[in-house]
């Protein structure tokens, strides 16, 4: 007897839809799906939720010295005369990044082996379009959330049969 759901596809195809929903489920907090489904993809949710929960305080912080190009009021690069060329003026700006430590990393790259990149456009333009790590959100939103919870970040409620096939449709949701 097989450990997991079969979903009625190749085995690409399942995991490609299981990677996709987790996604959607991590990024947005809840998604409608059938039942089968959300039990596979509440197992795959679960296990990397409790992946951030066990790393999330596993980093260090480290100051450190950069260059950022100087802008003016309209947002755009200041550019200063040089020996007849024009140069970008650079100003060192002292930052405190995260720094993981190697287990934490290592969970990183975990969960980036499932997750897919995702793309937040809100006004509906390319330009403005921007990118979202689902691993970061993971380790600093949803890790807190459930730091003193031993378990069940899901939760499936069924809302009824579909009308087209008369599959049962549940709204699987963190809790």
């Amino acid at each position: 007897m097989a450990g997991y759901r079969k979903l009625g596809r190749t085995s690409s195809q399942r995991k490609a839809l299981i990677r996709g929903q987790v996604t959607s489920l991590l990024n947005n907090g809840k998604i409608v799906t059938t039942e089968t489904r959300a039990k596979e993809v509440s197992k795959v949710a679960e296990g990397l939720i409790a992946l951030a929960v066990r790393e999330k305080d596993n980093f260090d912080e480290v100051e450190v010295t950069t260059k950022v190009a100087r802008k003016d009021k309209d947002g755009r690069r200041v550019k200063e005369e040089k020996d007849g060329k024009k140069v970008t003026v650079f100003d060192e700006v002292k930052k405190t990044i995260k720094k993981d430590q190697p287990s934490r990393l290592h969970a990183r790259r975990q969960m980036n082996k499932v997750l897919y990149s995702v793309t937040v456009n809100a006004t509906g333009k390319k330009k403005d379009a921007k990118k979202v790590d689902v691993a970061t959100k993971l380790f600093d939103e949803i890790a807190p959330k459930y730091a003193d919870r031993k378990g069940g970040y899901t939760r499936i409620v069924k809302i009824g049969q579909r009308k087209g096939d008369a599959a049962m449709e549940v709204l699987l949701e963190l809790v």
